[in-house]
């Protein structure tokens, strides 16, 4: 044994062990032997060979489900804040980013929006390789809590009246540090809760997912609020400074609640085989999931990006919409979304989500053009033409979640989630709003942002195609 123990690299030991239950899983059985295979197969099929998950059991406690819920918590200020600076974009272009145009105003309101976004892929980078090497806990500690520092001090800039320049930049370098720390936060959490509950993947995934759309309906909410509580000549000067300050304030507390969450089991059983490098690990093994990944996302990512930040802007300033009502029935269309993404979990543990993603983004793919023509011609009630759209857009929200963390093993899973989801949001989602708004300015024709949702959709039912071939290492082995 010690001769083949020289024989076998450190990292096909490795290997090996990763993949044997553990005590708690197999009781009091005997281990069976391990047929130890030559070095050259085992580099060769270790990329591709999902980890086996220890027993779990079909349902969770009520401590898990809590812990769930807390996981989701930064997630959900991530979509309040993606949508605070939608609502209110008008607001702060007039404050922060004065110009002549509005329309122009307005486009560098979009584009201080998206360079946080630009952050997104560096912070994920950075904060899943101290995840995937020292835990999920830590990560999720101080990236709220910077997070929320960044959203409080975006409600105490001052004017561009009052600084010039430098609020404009102030702006801008919250928004990086916000973006920063939002790179590792949500795929921190999805990654955390399918190592928690693997066999019932799909639902909780659903779950986080609807509680960050949650944030979407906790923004709107606030500015409903706000609208209605303060007066009308307020509100531009006021309404978001009030809004982020809430956000950031509920990040602190969401920080406070989390010190008590414990480690992901999952991540326990392996530490000691945790990669040193998980981000070249990724990138030499699993380029493929990563493209594959990025394709998936695209619908989702686009979506959110127009229908949760461009929309209540576009609603108001370009189509003329109340905003009130504007705010209102949007609200109504993110619980409708939020519906349809739990609901879609409960369906994902029984059928399989990829096919209730297909069928998400052939409705956007198909139903695009007429929704935005509704909306500008107003021919269908405002309030029921968004519910449908939440509604629609649920199964493609509420299954892409579990589908991408199923294409990476525990060892960098959080790094290649983080890794996707980032690129995707940053191409797709962080770029919609400012994208919709130029080709509504050079092209003249109202209904032009469908064109971005239709490329969105194309790439993600693509994407799904090569899903059964990368995937396997979350759904394929829980069942």
């Amino acid at each position: 044994m010690a001769t083949i123990g020289i024989l076998i690299p450190r990292w096909d030991v490795r290997a090996v062990i990763d993949q044997q239950p553990s005590a708690t899983a197999v009781g009091n059985r005997r281990r069976q032997p391990t047929a130890i295979q030559p070095p050259g197969y085992v580099a060769t099929t270790m990329a591709s060979t999902p980890a086996v998950h220890h027993a779990a059991p079909d349902r969770i406690s009520a401590a898990n489900w809590r812990i769930v819920l807390l996981a989701s918590l930064g997630g959900t200020l991530e979509f309040y804040d993606f949508v605070i600076f939608g609502v209110f974009a008008r607001d702060i272009a007039a404050a922060l980013f004065p110009n002549e145009s509005p329309i122009v105003s307005l486009m560098a309101s979009f584009a201080a929006f998206a360079v946080g976004y630009l952050a997104r892929p560096i912070g994920g980078v950075v904060l899943s390789h101290y995840g995937d090497r020292y835990g999920r806990r830590k990560v999720f500690l101080w990236s709220v809590f910077v997070m929320s520092a960044a959203t409080l001090g975006m409600g105490l800039v001052p004017t561009y009246a009052a600084w010039g320049i430098g609020a404009s930049a102030l702006m801008v370098t919250l928004r990086l540090m916000q973006g920063f720390c939002l790179g590792g936060e949500l795929p921190g959490a999805l990654t955390y809760v399918v190592e928690t509950a693997p066999r019932i993947a799909p639902l909780v995934c659903g779950v986080v997912f609807s509680c960050v759309t949650m944030g979407v309906a906790a923004a709107t909410a606030v500015s409903l609020s706000v609208r209605t509580w303060l007066a009308p000549e307020v509100v531009p000067v006021y309404g978001w400074r009030i809004a982020f300050i809430i956000g950031g304030l509920g990040g602190v507390l969401s920080f406070v609640l989390r010190r008590s969450l414990e480690e992901s089991p999952e991540f326990e059983r392996m530490k000691s085989l945790a990669s040193r490098q998980p981000f070249r690990e990724l990138l030499r093994t699993h380029r493929a999931h990563v493209l594959v990944g990025c394709a998936l996302l695209a619908g989702t990512a686009c979506f959110n990006g127009l229908f949760f930040s461009h929309l209540p802007a576009y609603l108001s300033q370009v189509l003329q919409y109340d905003p009130r009502q504007a705010v209102f029935s949007q609200t109504v269309g993110v619980l409708a979304a939020a519906l349809g993404i739990l609901l879609t979990g409960w369906l994902g543990d029984r059928i399989p989500p990829r096919y209730l993603l297909r069928t998400g983004v052939a409705l956007l793919l198909v139903f695009s053009y007429p929704f935005y023509l509704a909306l500008a011609s107003r021919s269908v009630n405002l309030t029921l033409l968004l519910a449908l759209a939440g509604l629609a857009a649920g199964l493609t929200n509420g299954s892409f979640a579990v589908l991408l963390t199923d294409l990476f093993p525990t060892r960098i899973r959080f790094t290649g989630v983080a890794l996707v989801f980032n690129i995707s949001f940053t191409i797709f989602s962080g770029t919609a709003p400012l994208l919709a708004t130029t080709l509504i300015r050079d092209t003249g024709l109202p209904a032009s942002p469908a064109l971005l949702m239709v490329v969105g959709a194309a790439l993600a039912l693509l994407g799904s195609l090569w899903i059964e071939r990368y995937g396997g290492h979350v759904l394929r082995v829980a069942r």
